[in-house]
């Protein structure tokens, strides 16, 4: 028998790449492929890990030794990179900086849908060659098939099967049996819709915007931040508007940044009115679909004008020429948890890499930028005065000692209320306590309401009958009555809702509109509750936070602070800052246009030295004395600062861990770190999670970063079993 020989298979040169996957840990992972694939950094695959898949991001060439067991690439998702270089760089300091895996932190910067791996490519149909023959049309005979014929002729680059959800899939199936039409796939092109309406012509700006127009158009080529200091009401959207104008004619993009969804919509109208297209919206808020059209629209360079929150400031921009940071102080533009990430830094560092201007807009200015300004990192500019004329609003403390209370309502400002109101005024009033009351007390045992799973009350919300906890998401049903005692249970404090009551029955046919995140729950709520105000249909307005996010109310003539000691007394080292920023938001509600404004603050510390300080003196010179307190004190901004927060279902567990790891820091780290703690956090348990802190101080950026490498480096597996740890660089919410 003659020998037969099987011929080797041909070995296929394999190259190998590091991927970027979601999840902990921090390490990229190696994988192979066919050394003919044309691939780059940027483009999405699929890969296997452990017993599944994951989407990752392809992040740089690997060697590989060859003991390794490498596993394939499963497919590549991409035919070019998403995204480009410079947004790649963006992502790579970030996820350095803020020490997070560099997987989640790339998949931050696609649509929802993209980073679940959906292909860019959609499956379409066109007519075939038979199908675009004399006489296809005529060889069918129902009138779907030849209506259906008859629209992909009229579109020979075919149409997507999404666009054809009026055709039914029989009908689809039947010309694809008979050869007449065809599927392929393609990248549908990015679309987006100009604006509509009349465009509104621009005011003339007075002499203070001229000059901060003109200061910032002198570096439209060059990275330059630029801090606009204006008062509430100065006009800083209008300095916007004519530096957007400067940057679209040029044929460049424009991201704005915003800090609450709340926002997006008024600035929609305003900027469509005036410049004449449709601005892209990215939030957290929008169905996926709406996400990637204008993700899409974003990278390809059609959509112009971007107007997001914090996640906004990690679009693929084809063009970026200015970027704008709106209330650049806002707390809402650092995310607490997981990827902490603060937007107004990250946009700066993107300026820094693309050389072009950033603005960072504010009637209360962050003191981290305060003292950027004096370091001379920025460059300052200033709205002394209100566009149009108008004045400043006067405010007044009013003491509540021994005064007879409605509501938590003094007769002093009930008074001022009412005169207000007969004279055509509007009243806005400020409590930033959302619910009915802040919990339930039984007065005849002293039982009071709490949540299971935290060291906090619940919240009586008295309208869905239901007792809240504003922490973990807890709630149940009103009890009946005391469930130690039986007796009757009564609310304790004041809430939002339980002033709406109280100001509809003392101020019967006047309207009210409650604005907090209960009443604004349900999608268009905000619209029209706003539509009511600025009609006059509305005259009395209660709200939280959401009423100091840069709304014009320009009929407001009043505006009461219910409960000023709230903030006067924070725990927190922050909280004379935070409290200082509401107080004069607020207050510039009132007495925009040409009516007077009155600002009452009720407080049971009239004489207390920070509230007479920022009465008298204005924000600007009593943020300026915080800033020297917290020198004096070491306190960020002028140390550096990270929390390091540990949590477990037991208080000992994770207090050891970071006991453990401030002894090893005390032991290894730079002797300028400076080791504070651990300790509880402000409240200890959450969600059933007993939680510590660790806090680390350094004066120079580079100690407290190698400290955490260092950290992470050595703690590498020898974290217990059920207890999580995180790192939150330049922290601004302590609890």
């Amino acid at each position: 028998m003659p020998e037969i020989h099987v011929d080797s298979p041909i070995a296929v040169p394999e190259i190998y790449w590091q991927v970027a996957l979601p999840g902990p840990l921090r390490q990229l992972f190696t994988y192979r492929m066919p050394a003919d694939k044309a691939v780059c950094a940027g483009m999405r695959v699929r890969v296997p890990l452990g017993r599944g898949f994951r989407v990752g991001v392809l992040w740089a060439p690997a060697q590989a030794s060859a003991d390794w067991v490498i596993k394939p690439i499963e497919s590549l998702l991409d035919e070019a990179p998403l995204l480009d270089e410079a947004l790649l760089a963006c992502l790579a300091w970030a996820a350095d900086y803020y020490h997070y895996p560099l997987g989640d932190t790339l998949l931050a910067a696609f649509a929802p849908s993209l980073r679940q791996g959906a292909p860019l490519r959609r499956l379409a149909l066109r007519l075939s060659a038979a199908g675009s023959a004399a006489g296809g049309l005529e060889s069918i005979r129902g009138h779907r098939q030849k209506n259906l014929m008859q629209r992909l002729a009229a579109e020979p680059e075919g149409v997507l099967v999404q666009q054809l959800g009026d055709v039914p899939a029989n009908v689809r199936r039947r010309l694809l049996a008979l050869g007449l039409i065809e599927a392929f796939s393609l990248v549908p092109p990015p679309s987006w819709p100009d604006a509509k309406g009349v465009l509104c012509a621009a005011p003339q700006l007075n002499a203070a915007q001229a000059a901060a127009v003109r200061a910032i158009a002198a570096t439209y080529a060059e990275f330059a931040v630029w801090l606009l200091e204006g008062v509430t009401g100065s006009g800083k959207t209008e300095v916007y508007l004519h530096l957007m104008a400067d940057v679209l004619a040029a044929g460049r993009q424009v991201l704005v940044l915003v800090p609450e969804i709340a926002l997006t919509p008024q600035w929609v109208t305003r900027f469509s009115g005036r410049l004449g297209l449709r601005p892209a919206v990215l939030h957290s808020g929008l169905p996926d679909a709406d996400r990637l059209q204008a993700w899409l629209a974003v990278r390809s360079g059609l959509a112009q004008v971007v107007i997001g929150t914090r996640s906004a400031v990690f679009q693929p921009f084809a063009d970026l020429g200015l970027i704008v940071v709106d209330e650049e102080h806002d707390a809402s533009l650092k995310q607490n948890e997981g990827f902490g990430y603060h937007a107004r830094d990250v946009a700066i560092w993107r300026a820094r890499r693309l050389a072009i201007p950033i603005v960072l807009g504010s009637a209360t200015p962050s003191l981290e930028s305060i003292r950027n300004l004096e370091l001379g990192r920025y460059r300052g500019l200033s709205l002394p005065e209100r566009a149009g004329g108008a004045a400043m609003p006067k405010i007044y403390p009013l003491d509540v000692r021994n005064q007879r209370m409605q509501g938590g309502l003094s007769d002093a400002l009930l008074a001022a209320i009412e005169q207000h109101l007969l004279v055509g005024g509007q009243v806005m009033l400020y409590l930033n306590r959302r619910g009915y009351a802040p919990n339930l007390l039984c007065h005849a045992c002293g039982w009071v309401a709490e949540c299971p799973h935290c060291d906090s009350f619940v919240t009586w919300h008295r309208h869905a009958q239901r007792l809240r906890c504003h922490h973990c998401g807890y709630e149940q049903a009103v009890p009946v009555h005391c469930p130690s005692c039986s007796a009757a249970l009564t609310p304790r404090g004041l809430g939002t809702e339980q002033l709406e009551d109280v100001l509809t029955a003392l101020f019967p046919g006047f309207g009210i509109e409650r604005l907090d995140r209960d009443a604004l729950s349900r999608v268009g709520e905000l619209d029209r509750r706003l539509a009511r105000i600025h009609s006059g249909a509305a005259r009395l307005i209660v709200g939280t936070q959401i009423l100091v996010k840069g709304h014009d109310f320009p009929n407001v003539s009043l505006v009461g602070i219910v409960d000023a000691d709230q903030a006067l007394f924070a725990n927190d080292f922050r909280g004379a800052e935070r409290f200082a920023q509401q107080l004069i938001q607020v207050a510039g509600r009132a007495g925009r246009a040409d009516r007077a404004g009155v600002v009452l603050v009720q407080t049971h510390h009239p004489a207390h030295a920070g509230l007479t300080q920022l009465i008298r003196h204005g924000y600007g010179h009593f943020a300026r004395g915080l800033l020297r307190e917290r020198t004096d004190i070491g306190l960020p901004p002028v140390r550096m600062a990270a929390l390091i927060r540990a949590d477990g279902p037991a208080a000992d567990a994770p207090n050891q861990l970071l006991v453990a790891m401030a002894d090893w820091l005390g032991q290894t780290a730079d002797e300028r770190l400076v080791i504070w703690g651990p300790v509880p956090a402000p409240m200890a348990r959450r969600a059933g999670r007993y939680r510590y802190q660790l806090l680390l101080l350094a004066c120079d950026r580079r100690v407290l970063h190698e400290a955490l490498n260092a950290l992470e480096a050595w703690q590498g597996s020898r974290r217990p079993a059920g207890i999580r740890w995180s790192i939150d660089v330049d922290p601004l919410d302590m609890a």
